[in-house]
């Protein structure tokens, strides 16, 4: 019979503790990083410029078609052989960076094509400048068009952030793994940083519903 035995887990809370907060560091700045590499990527795709297309078609389907584990991998121990070395935790951020803006890619552009070509015309007829069409007529419907779709990217993007512990990058998964070498309480470790990450996840859906709330819920005719 298995006899549980939680007190590794409440002698070191504050070691977890610290890990989740790295987590959500390293996740926010990267879901902040990835969403202007988003938009710019998705500015270029739906853009008349060919090479600027080829170019983000390529970065868009490597990155979706290739694992993240191997990304992490590439960018950490393969670039270093081209002179582009880099701590841990910077490779891990330049990583998910790299994998949110691919999807985040995808998602804009297709919220940047749901826009009718009506209302840009009505743009041009106000006398918009290109700029004040791109961001009121364009950017801003698209966005709140695709927000639960980009918000669910971003969510997911900090649940797969506990695979950079692989490269030794602080997080909660290493810091869990470091408890678990201490004190080989593997159930009750992995339980306590399942519910971590879930409690996480809700954090930030929490968060994401409330932004949703102050800059998309107006009126439909403002």
């Amino acid at each position: 019979m298995y006899r549980f035995n939680f007190q590794p887990v409440f002698d070191n809370l504050d070691m977890l503790a610290y890990g989740a907060w790295l987590t959500v560091q390293l996740s926010f700045t990267a879901m902040v990083i990835g969403l202007v590499v988003s938009v710019l990527g998705a500015v270029a795709k739906t853009s008349g410029i060919r090479p600027l297309r080829w170019i983000v078609d390529v970065y868009v389907e490597v990155i979706r078609n290739t694992p993240f584990l191997i990304q992490i991998f590439f960018i950490f121990f393969g670039l270093p052989a081209l002179g582009i070395s880099m701590s841990p935790n910077t490779a891990a951020l330049v990583a998910l960076v790299v994998n949110v803006g691919a999807y985040g890619t995808e998602i804009i552009r297709a919220g940047i094509e749901s826009i009718p070509q009506g209302q840009i015309e009505a743009g041009r007829a106000l006398a918009l400048t290109p700029t004040q069409i791109f961001r009121h007529v364009v950017l801003k419907p698209a966005l709140r068009n695709i927000y639960p779709s980009l918000t669910s990217q971003f969510i997911y993007l900090m649940l797969t952030s506990s695979v950079v512990s692989v490269i030794s990058a602080n997080d909660l998964a290493a810091a869990g793994a470091d408890l678990n070498a201490r004190t080989f309480a593997s159930f009750e470790i992995y339980l306590a940083l399942t519910i971590m990450y879930f409690l996480l996840a809700l954090g930030f859906s929490t968060l994401f519903g409330t932004l949703r709330r102050v800059f998309f819920n107006y009126p439909a005719g403002r």
